[in-house]
């Protein structure tokens, strides 16, 4: 079996049973077929896995603590062997301990798969990024829903999602799609190059 600290982390964001609540119109609906694929892939070589579980705040939240929708989905919850963090806000790095843990264990890239698009993936994909981690996320294996935007135009989940990617490839993450890892091996922690810093903008 190959060592762990040789490659990429799979970062499985949020992926909790009261996600599966929200009653919103979404896009890609084969991600968690690609996360679960990924997953698959990962377990398989023995490459380092992390879950990312959002503990909420709000007593009215899906992912308040003691009820059902804080549960990870049962065919992608970890196993034993594979690491978990709880966080509360966007960011899997705020507050978690996640960068310690990957930092000892010589892990230097991540591979960030979850929901939602512009929430936490977007945010952890850009804190992994500024702390010096090669970063690629993985285009059909997140996912998200419509909202207004900002003027409180309607946007559909794909419009969001996609200016989600938009926002991240290039300045913060090499955004790429399942087969490519599926087909090839991951990128280990010492090839490409980290994301963000010298970025031609800030966000």
């Amino acid at each position: 079996m190959t060592s762990q600290r040789s490659h990429s982390a799979l970062l499985i964001i949020d992926m909790q049973q009261g996600i599966q609540h929200l009653d919103w119109p979404r896009n890609n609906p084969q991600a968690e077929v690609r996360i679960a694929q990924l997953l698959g892939r990962w377990r398989t070589a023995g490459w380092p896995v992390v879950h990312i579980r959002h503990i909420s705040r709000e007593p009215d939240s899906v992912f308040a603590p003691g009820q059902s929708g804080a549960l990870f989905q049962p065919a992608l919850a970890p196993h034993d062997n594979e690491q978990v963090f709880e966080k509360n806000v966007t960011d899997a790095f705020t507050h978690t301990g996640l960068e310690r843990w990957l930092r000892i264990r010589g892990i230097g890239s991540l591979v960030i798969v979850g929901v939602a698009s512009e929430n936490s993936v977007e945010a952890t994909a850009r804190s992994a990024s500024n702390l010096g981690f090669v970063t690629r996320v993985v285009a059909d294996a997140c996912y998200t829903f419509a909202k207004a935007d900002f003027s409180g135009r309607p946007r559909t989940a794909d419009e969001v999602h996609d200016m989600a990617m938009a926002n991240l490839q290039g300045e913060y993450a090499d955004v790429v799609f399942s087969p490519d890892l599926l087909q090839s091996e991951p990128r280990s922690a010492g090839q490409g190059r980290a994301r963000g810093t010298g970025n031609s903008r800030a966000g």
